[in-house]
């Protein structure tokens, strides 16, 4: 049975393997993952950011890492969130998603930004952003890189 929880110490091997599995990710994004995910783990603060697990059956299926944006009032990013290739499409990413969104509304967050790539192989990404009620805000030509456009999304969150 699929649950979504926050992530634990436990977790933290399984999620990086993720990460580093995801070929959309690059090195560097993975390692990103890993940095975020020591101020999680280690600092009383977790430094901002927030980590959830997705399992079922004792196996981790995915994870996302979520938290306020600095020098606003409620709004929240979305750094993260991958699910196993082997194991996507089956609810696990809509499952964090919406535990992503129960607990920004808990915090008193009252708007999810998130970013992506315009990419090709990334149009699965923004579909399923789409899917889930996320609407595109705003194209920065080859943010990333020439020809890379950062897409950014948002969704409002009412009580």
């Amino acid at each position: 049975m699929l649950s979504i929880r926050e992530s634990t110490a436990q977790d933290g091997a399984a999620i990086l393997r993720i990460a580093s599995a995801e070929p959309l990710f690059s090195q560097q994004e993975a390692e990103t993952v890993a940095e975020l995910l020591h101020d999680y783990l280690e600092r009383a603060d977790h430094n901002g950011y927030f980590f959830l697990t997705a399992e079922s059956d004792g196996t981790l299926l995915g994870f996302a890492c979520y938290g306020p944006t600095p020098l606003t009032q409620g709004t929240f990013d979305l750094y993260w969130i991958c699910v196993r290739r082997d194991l996507q499409r089956q609810g696990a990413g809509k499952a964090l998603m919406q535990r992503v969104e129960e607990e920004v509304r808990q915090q008193a967050g009252r708007l999810i930004v998130l970013d992506t790539s315009g990419r090709h192989d990334y149009a699965p990404t923004r579909r399923f952003y789409e899917s889930l009620g996320y609407t595109r805000a705003a194209t920065l030509p080859d943010y990333y890189a020439p020809g890379d456009d950062l897409i950014l999304f948002l969704k409002r969150l009412s009580d």
